[in-house]
């Protein structure tokens, strides 16, 4: 085929026949332009950099560490003042030795004449075994009316399972806190405190330990609902082989966890209700906005995102925005010290350089879809630098969440239902512990005696 051809010399049926004749070229052509454009596609995700926990929400597990330098050859440090472990406060015995003869000349050396030279501690662990209490009810037949009575027992002595509240709250302690298993929580027990219980007998334990447990997370759900700033996240778990979401909501007074098959709104509709807080602190999940009055965006997670889009050639736009949201969560850091006059003229400092930095084109796709998210949400920024009990980032919640994720990865999930809905109530139980001063087996035992969590309800 010539490489010009004069279109004005040829007849109709010839341009029909040409058309058809480039009809299968152009077919071809249009085949290869798409195949290019995966090919692009492709090439721009091999060589886009990877995601890490430092430029993404990923959790820190899944990053290769890298190894240390092998240490230097360290002093070693002697006991004493300052440095070594300080003498208890109340030891169960004393004991006092004196030097009888001075050990050069033999002579004799008086007690009198002695001062205390050098005092320490011996620390040992006493011998554990359960205290077995056996309960022997008597009774018979009356020898007036011919009835059959036995006697009653006393209370925390009644019939029924031989292990009481303080082999229970170990229990539960111990495999929801630790994430020991049932397998080897059952040798623990045998091993360390010499008594034998089975994986079943540890089982119906924790089934009942489900309602004490559920009044307890009830009292934290109405404290909760009631609070003025809530922090709240979620993470997977897994329920019977299905995934579900542990969502947390954190306050500056409680902490309650729960498990359901969903991740969305109507989980926090369903603890709140028509209740609306004042501030929500939490990522830009759909799911997690518009219940407050305002929503403070968690700057952890825009860092995060900010770095991706420096990893990916925005040198501009987001090395900026990356700055200026460390500054805001240093100055986040220093409220304390802070007047609110000089908060309220830190906050128009950070609206003029957001500004300035919201004038700059970014580089790349991943830096222009920062910059719209920015703009679309920059009202929800700062609300911090206006409400001292607002924090900057939702990291709080983030971390409430860890024992959870640890305890997923050792157990991989719940079986049953009710067995997610009572580590969730647990998970409530300790967290509020630890926020009102008391101790996760102080609190484990509280609630399996009916006595309510301090400074909840």
């Amino acid at each position: 085929m010539p490489s010009a051809i004069d279109l004005s010399r040829l007849t109709d049926p010839q341009k029909d026949a040409l058309i058809l004749s480039l009809l299968p070229v152009a077919g071809q052509l249009q085949a290869a332009l798409a195949r290019i454009g995966e090919l692009e596609a492709q090439i721009e995700t091999l060589t886009r950099p990877p995601k890490t926990p430092d430029n993404s929400s990923q959790p820190p597990s899944s990053s290769r560490k890298v190894n240390r330098k092998a240490a230097g050859k360290q002093r070693r440090r002697r006991s004493g003042p300052g440095i070594g472990r300080a003498l208890h406060d109340a030891p169960d015995r004393t004991v006092e030795l004196y030097v009888e003869t001075c050990q050069t000349c033999t002579s004799a050396f008086p007690i009198a004449a002695q001062t205390r030279q050098h005092a320490y501690d011996r620390i040992e662990l006493p011998p554990i075994k359960p205290d077995v209490t056996r309960v022997h009810l008597f009774g018979g037949r009356c020898g007036c009316c011919g009835t059959r009575a036995i006697a009653s027992a006393p209370a925390g002595l009644q019939p029924g399972s031989p292990f009481g509240y303080s082999v229970a709250a170990m229990a539960v302690y111990l495999h929801y806190t630790h994430a020991i298993s049932l397998e080897r929580l059952r040798t623990l027990m045998a091993e360390v405190f010499g008594l034998s219980i089975s994986e079943g007998a540890l089982c119906n334990i924790l089934a009942r330990a489900r309602t004490p447990f559920a009044e307890v997370a009830t009292e934290i759900a109405a404290s909760v609902r009631i609070a003025r700033v809530v922090c709240s996240d979620e993470t997977s778990v897994r329920v019977a082989g299905r995934t579900w979401w542990e969502w947390v909501f954190v306050t500056g007074a409680a902490v309650l966890h729960l498990i359901r098959p969903s991740r969305g709104k109507i989980v926090p509709q369903e603890v709140f209700g028509g209740v609306r807080p004042g501030v929500w602190v939490s990522d830009a999940l759909g799911s997690q906005r518009g219940h407050a009055e305002k929503w403070q965006m968690c700057l952890a997670h825009l860092l995060r995102d900010a770095q991706y889009a420096i990893d990916c050639g925005d040198a501009v736009f987001s090395t900026q925005f990356k700055a200026l949201l460390l500054r805001a969560i240093a100055i986040g850091r220093r409220r304390p010290g802070l007047r609110d006059t000089t908060l309220a003229q830190y906050h128009a400092d950070l609206d003029r350089r957001l500004d300035r930095i919201m004038a700059t084109a970014p580089r790349g796709r991943d830096g222009e879809k920062l910059r719209k998210r920015i703009g679309r949400h920059r009202a929800h920024l700062f609300v911090f630098m206006g409400d001292r009990d607002v924090p900057p980032t939702n990291n709080i919640s983030e971390r409430h969440l860890r024992p959870s994720v640890i305890f997923r990865k050792v157990t991989n999930g719940f079986r049953s239902e009710w067995g997610a809905e009572t580590y969730a109530a647990f998970r409530s139980m300790g967290s509020t512990a630890k926020i009102v001063g008391q101790s996760v087996l102080d609190a484990t035992r509280n609630a399996l005696t009916g006595y309510p969590l301090a400074g909840v309800g």
